[in-house]
């Protein structure tokens, strides 16, 4: 065969097979029989393997399936998809029961119903029904935003495409998954089909579902169970177990092994229960997931940022296995953090393969916590070593245990760098800290590029066709550099000015760049929260930035606080670094008095101004916002460099405020600060009362404040609102307010 006959042979071989991939996977018609599908691969394959410079760009050889038209829609849930909080003893969920009566206010003795559910290791997903119709099924995304599977979802036996009997409006929430025998049967018949084979049935199912060919979907054996809610136009009972119920009388399925609980020691004899039935269990779970039956206890005691309070997890026992440990590697991360990670040699814990594990930080390898006690009996980690290995809420693989008797000869202990591997500068672990940085700020090509990624991620800005590896390649690049967010905005215009268009370069055309620019221009508009956790500012994670924006409403607002604030926050620095060496030199005697007598001399010594002082008592008051924050919030915005990458930055976008929770509620938009003891509902509730009702809670009294609710010993705070003419108001003088009355 010529050069020539072998190129008109490929063209001809990538139409006949891009056919037939149509047929199959998009029409569920087949043109072909498998057998002569798979001979034209080969034959395409046979080809290219011996003219390997004749492979074309649209090589069968590289697809699998047909490619889909245009990716999936997005869907903004009406009631936001949350997550839960983990536990992992006993001991968490009597903490989980005392935490509940804490805030609802109820004796140790007071009756109190749970229920408890597998936890099934599946994707999320969201149905929503009108008139009985099935209208959309979504996944959950990021909790705010997921993709529109509607079609896909469809194909899935257990999910019934119409109700009789449902409330007008009914989002029924679950888990897809994939039984053990229909996930061992699909591995099978992948690998037969030479096609890639799946690590566990989790992954099976979330790949499964999020096919944008829905025939594809079709194929695979789905499986859905139903054991949540989002909207709803009338209620579906009072009690968890009641709407179970009444999902499973509408047609879902619905786990048998649900039961309910009268508290902790029932719902830890279940977690016993379904632990010992785990391995039986033709489906994966990995834990047990507790909730108040009470719907309106629920709804008392409402939501965190991302979190129920009234529903847990509890996590199995991480699952272990041993393996070599090839070497240890230094990672450099966005705040400069050198992390150590652990190179093995491969090993299967839980049903995936892992290679890499966390070892934490330079204590942890050598076998002590920070305090400088020991861990695992002191024995230190080396390269070599034979090593217990575990995956963190069946999540994060971690190396957890050492076998001394199967150490090699000769092996050193490990020397943590003192120095960045990235761009050499010194790095410095800071009095009380665990773990060691960079000091190379924007010189460190490592902290750059993961700065961007963390900008660019699902949390942030999550911007489409713009992740880890592209991020990766545009820092690099000679002509389309990208080293710091604001360059993101910039790509689309060089790019017109630049001779070699992204659109000419590997891994690029006219449409996958077309498709980056747009996605780019619609970040141009970001919700404040969103931005302010994209900055990757230390210790600001994604709830933080969400109390952030809703405390400060704006960016403007933000800065200005901050800048003003800033010689109280350098004061603050100045009273800790002075109580942190009084506290080392001072006697037990009298101790806590010289620690408090330095810090408030070094802040006196600050002179700092009163509008300083308002500033900084406004920022740590805020809700979820304290003085490490603070101070971290406050470097940032000061540093000339970081400062001005955020300029240039803002010059591209335009951050959207949070929404008002209830415009139409007397509170809203107003700050409010509690203080003393209030006796018909606990400070916990009253906080989240207001907060739902759009109000902001302050945990300090200042000019910004609104109102204060003062209960029975209420000292400092109500004289200084008095001194300022705020408005103040006893608890019943509140719950008229609020119509709690």
């Amino acid at each position: 065969m010529t050069e020539d006959e072998a190129r008109e042979e490929l063209a001809r071989l990538a139409d006949l097979l891009g056919r037939a991939n149509a047929a199959y996977h998009q029409e569920d018609a087949p043109e072909i029989s498998d057998a002569d599908y798979d001979a034209l691969k080969l034959r395409n394959a046979a080809i290219e393997e011996r003219f390997p410079e004749l492979k074309r760009d649209d090589s069968p050889s590289d697809q699998v399936g047909a490619a889909p038209a245009e990716g999936f829609a997005k869907v903004t849930h009406r009631v936001r998809m949350m997550s839960l909080s983990n536990a992992f003893d006993d001991e968490d969920i009597t903490d989980f029961d005392t935490s509940i009566r804490k805030y609802l206010g109820l004796s140790a003795d007071a009756p109190l119903t749970y229920t408890a559910e597998p936890k099934i290791d599946g994707l999320s997903l969201s149905l929503r029904y009108e008139g009985g119709k099935l209208v959309q099924a979504a996944t959950r995304g990021d909790g705010e935003t997921g993709e529109n599977v509607t079609a896909n979802a469809k194909t899935i036996d257990d999910i019934p495409v119409t109700l009789k009997g449902a409330p007008d409006v009914l989002e029924v929430r679950g888990e897809v998954y994939m039984s053990h025998a229909d996930f061992a049967a699909l591995n099978e018949r992948q690998e037969a089909a030479g096609a890639k084979t799946f690590a566990n049935p989790r992954n099976a199912a979330a790949g499964s579902l999020r096919q944008l060919d829905a025939a594809i979907t079709r194929a695979r054996p789905l499986k859905f169970f139903a054991y949540a809610w989002g909207e709803l136009s009338e209620p579906l009972a009072e009690t968890q177990w009641g709407a179970i119920e009444r999902l499973q009388a509408l047609g879902f399925t619905t786990n048998p092994l649900t039961v309910s609980a009268d508290g902790p020691d029932a719902m830890l004899a279940q977690y016993r229960e379904i632990e010992a039935q785990r391995a039986t269990l033709d489906y994966d779970i990995d834990g047990v997931v507790y909730k108040v039956d009470d719907l309106s206890l629920q709804g008392r005691l409402g939501f965190r940022s991302t979190t129920p309070r009234w529903a847990i997890a509890h996590k199995f026992p991480a699952e272990l296995a041993w393996t070599w440990l090839e070497a240890i590697d230094i990672q450099v991360g966005r705040t400069g953090a050198l992390s150590p990670v652990a190179r093995l040699t491969p090993v299967t814990v839980g049903g995936v393969v892992v290679s890499n594990a966390t070892l934490h930080n330079e204590d942890y390898i050598a076998g002590r916590d920070a305090s400088g006690n020991e861990i695992r009996g002191g024995k230190d980690i080396r390269v070599g070593d034979w090593v217990q290995v575990y995956r963190a809420g069946d999540v994060i693989p971690k190396v957890a245990d050492v076998d001394l008797a199967k150490r090699p000869e000769g092996t050193e202990p490990y020397s943590f760098p003192e120095t960045c591997p990235i761009c050499g500068s010194e790095a410095v672990r800071e009095e009380g800290d665990a773990i060691r940085r960079c000091t190379g700020g924007l010189i460190c090509a490592a902290k750059a590029v993961e700065k961007l990624k963390h900008f660019v991620s699902r949390a942030a800005l999550d911007i489409e066709g713009l992740g880890a590896k592209q991020v990766e390649a545009f820092y690099a690049d000679d002509q389309l550099p990208v080293k710091e967010p604001a360059d993101i905005f910039t790509l689309q215009s060089r790019d017109s000015a630049n001779l070699t268009k992204l659109a000419n370069r590997d891994g690029w055309g006219e449409a996958s760049a077309k498709n980056l620019f747009q996605a780019i221009e619609d970040k141009r508009e970001i919700q404040l929260s969103r931005l302010i956790f994209g900055l990757g500012i230390r210790h600001v994670g994604e709830v933080a930035a969400q109390d952030l924006a809703r405390h400060f409403l704006s960016w403007e607002a933000m800065a200005q606080a901050l800048d003003s604030a800033r010689p109280a926050a350098l004061a603050h620095r100045a009273a800790d670094a002075a109580a942190e060496a009084e506290r080392a030199t001072a006697s037990d005697e009298g101790r806590r008095a010289r620690i408090s007598e330095a810090r408030a001399k070094a802040e006196a010594e600050c002179d700092v101004p009163e509008a300083a002082k308002e500033a900084w008592s406004d920022l740590i008051g805020a809700d979820g916002i304290g003085p490490t924050m603070a101070l971290s919030l406050s470097d940032a915005f000061a540093n000339p460099d970081e400062r001005a990458a955020m300029d240039r930055l803002l010059a591209h976008l335009t951050p959207i405020p949070p929404e008002a929770r209830d415009t139409g509620s007397p509170i809203a938009g107003k700050t409010i600060v509690f203080t003393g003891t209030l006796e018909k509902m606990t400070r916990a509730e009253a906080k989240a009362r207001a907060e739902a009702l759009g109000a902001k809670v302050s945990g300090s009294v200042s000019a910004k404040t609104d109102l204060l609710v003062a209960g029975p010993g209420a000292g400092s705070k109500a004289k200084k609102a008095a001194d300022l003419g705020i408005e103040t108001l006893d608890e019943d003088g509140w719950l008229d307010l609020v119509g709690a009355g």
